[in-house]
């Protein structure tokens, strides 16, 4: 395995083993990589909506402040490097290569195989993070996205120095629940001893979960709108911690909810502080106001807007934007879901505007011909996306599946 291509082929062909998460395997392959995962300081991003820009939100700001900052992300929208990244800037396909040839023999192993079974991607995915932020390229710091979980998520081998929750909402009920509470248990399962836990808004029965979670373990918590605050004005908003104030904050990504997730990435830079002295008032303002995160009510024309929303949360901020930033424009519609998600709902939320719906090549996506009837459906969607050359005045706004708006992105940015 000496090439790009046969080493992303390696990494992909673990998809075969499933999702089946087991944090013994996980922690008995970094005992033999010798727990890279303890060799560097960490902030561990869980929840449901929101982990993405808040994670790129709190690298900005730590690059900002001149520190070497490693982020773990999922899934990519462009390629597969943009997953493991420092300072913006992906891990190159020579040293993908590298991280791998130093984990392959391990993983392949009769004997690894034998006692703890084959390793799911995710896993393997996981394992050359901590091993490329701790060997390879080593990091001041790093910003670490959970997978779909918490509790038994492959990530949840470390101690972070905080762990930051945007939002909690229905999604992946199969691995993590039916409910909110259930869902809010295994997002918190992340915590350790004495880590201040950040949160967004949330329903009282999810805070309930997490202030009892926080009591169990002596952690100091951080919500929104009680232990620090925005005010909007405008397209500008100001962030307030105790008797501190960053003020006329505009930020580049569009919606009230990213207002909310760079307010705790703010907080979680505040309580960095101590630790990471370069960290200013003036670098969390510049680090918010530089961010851009791929795919999420990305302008990616002037008046062609790319947003994966993949679930009923989602799509109600989207709907959100919608109306407060673009009232004034026809607004069209193009949307791709995977099969497992609640479409007929999600489609519902945004009927009030001329919706097309599409297929595309993913083994999960919902085939066009089981959509329901109401809908205009669309074969191709690079049919649809002429006419946004065409009416230059309207808004024409791709969503769905984040597998969906990565195929669309690749194809535009081709063009």
């Amino acid at each position: 395995m000496t090439t790009y291509i046969e080493t992303l082929n390696w990494i992909h062909s673990h998809k075969a083993n499933g999702r089946r998460p087991s944090l013994e395997r996980m922690r008995y392959l970094l005992d033999l990589l010798n727990n890279p995962q303890d060799k560097f300081p960490a902030i561990h991003v869980v929840g449901t909506n929101g982990k993405g820009s808040t994670t790129s939100f709190l690298q900005h700001i730590l690059t900002k402040s001149g520190y070497k900052t490693g982020t773990f992300t999922s899934p990519f929208i462009t390629r597969f490097n943009e997953r493991i990244a420092i300072n913006s800037k992906e891990i190159s396909d020579q040293d993908l290569v590298k991280t791998a040839q130093a984990i392959k023999p391990i993983v392949e192993n009769y004997d690894f195989q034998n006692k703890v079974g084959k390793v799911t991607e995710f896993e393997l995915v996981t394992a050359l993070m901590f091993y490329y932020f701790a060997k390879i390229n080593p990091v001041d710091i790093a910003v670490i996205e959970a997978g779909i979980g918490g509790t038994y998520d492959s990530t949840n081998v470390f101690t972070a120095k905080a762990v930051i929750c945007p939002s909690i909402s229905i999604d992946h009920q199969d691995t993590l629940g039916d409910t909110l509470t259930e869902i809010a248990s295994h997002k918190a399962g992340v915590l350790k001893t004495h880590v201040p836990f950040i949160f967004g808004k949330m329903a009282p029965d999810v805070q309930q979960v997490f202030y009892q979670k926080a009591k169990n373990l002596n952690c100091p918590t951080f919500e929104i709108n009680k232990d620090f605050s925005i005010s909007e004005n405008g397209r500008a908003f100001s962030f307030t911690y105790q008797d501190r104030t960053i003020s006329d904050i505009t930020l580049s990504m569009l919606g009230h909810h990213q207002r909310a997730n760079a307010s705790l990435a703010a907080m979680a830079a505040t309580i960095l502080k101590p630790d990471f002295a370069n960290i200013t008032e003036k670098s969390i303002k510049d680090g918010l106001q530089s961010t851009m995160w791929a795919g999420r009510c990305e302008l990616i024309r002037d008046n062609l807007m790319l947003d994966g929303a993949h679930n009923e949360d989602s799509i109600a901020k989207l709907a959100d934007v919608l109306k407060k930033e673009f009232s004034n424009k026809t607004i069209h519609i193009l949307f791709a879901g995977v099969g497992r998600k609640p479409l007929n709902q999600m489609l519902e939320e945004l009927s009030v505007y001329d919706l097309s719906v599409t297929s595309f090549d993913f083994y999960q996506a919902q085939a066009l011909s089981d959509y329901p009837e109401q809908y205009t459906k669309v074969a191709n969607y690079k049919d649809w996306l002429t006419q946004a050359k065409l009416k230059s005045d309207d808004l024409f706004v791709v969503t769905g599946s984040l597998y969906f708006i990565s195929e669309v992105r690749n194809y535009l940015l081709n063009q």
